[in-house]
């Protein structure tokens, strides 16, 4: 499947959302043209950490609307949802929202690694090369993967993301010169965007859908609430 291959039908468009930063994000594109674009940050109204999901469904609600789709959405192809590691909340409210939208408009949600929306989604746009993408896991450390961004648009995560501390991360980067650090508060800060979807579209399509009614974003750790839980109780949280 690729985006060029909805031209010949009615449903045109991709819905990408993006949560694993507390600084979420919203990105539609027709085929893998970004038509409209939402950053959820402090400026959108109060502190970074509060009313994610409030600040969430307006953003999707005006992209839409600025594609002339807010009264009709059977436009829209497919959703897609940054998978994390991130944020515990911002993921769960993300992957949330996505899923009920997708079952709402009886499409398929598609899934991508939120490291790998660091390298796409960055402007301006990061030059090929080799990148190290991180994000904060909290508790001194960070998620990580290794992403190479080719110049003919294809970016590929070259292993499953794991835990590293500010120290191995500084051994990367003086053992290999060439690999670049990509993240909030790095060498090149960016937080993950749902605009990097747009370049590795045809990718993400590739990959196949979830399933949708077990599906959950890869939240890499437990919720720190939980953690302190555990912790005061000695013994895991019952589910």
């Amino acid at each position: 499947m690729s985006a060029k291959g909805d031209a010949t039908g009615k449903r045109l468009y991709t819905l990408a959302i993006e949560g694993a930063t507390y600084q979420g994000s919203v990105a539609l594109l027709r085929g893998s043209e970004i038509i409209a674009q939402r950053a959820l940050s402090a400026e959108d109204g109060g502190a970074p950490r509060a009313g994610r999901g409030e600040r969430l469904m307006p953003a999707i609600a005006e992209c839409l609307g600025e594609a002339g789709l807010a009264r009709r959405p059977n436009q829209l192809a497919r959703i897609v949802c940054g998978a994390g590691p991130g944020s515990f909340t911002s993921l769960r409210v993300a992957g949330s929202v996505a899923k009920g939208l997708a079952a709402g408009y009886g499409i398929d949600l598609f899934a991508v690694s939120s490291l790998l929306l660091s390298v796409t989604g960055a402007q301006p746009p990061l030059p090929p090369g080799e990148y190290l993408s991180v994000l904060d896991a909290m508790r001194g450390e960070f998620f990580a993967a290794r992403i190479v961004w080719r110049d003919d648009s294809v970016a590929v995560q070259t292993a499953p993301s794991s835990l590293l501390s500010r120290n191995a991360i500084e051994d990367f980067q003086v053992t290999d010169r060439n690999l670049r650090v990509v993240g909030p508060g790095q060498e090149i800060d960016v937080h993950p965007h749902a605009r990097g979807v747009a370049p590795i579209l045809d990718a993400v399509l590739a990959a196949g859908p979830v399933e949708l009614a077990s599906w959950e974003p890869d939240y890499g750790r437990l919720a720190e609430a939980q953690v302190r839980w555990e912790a005061a109780h000695g013994g895991p949280l019952a589910s």
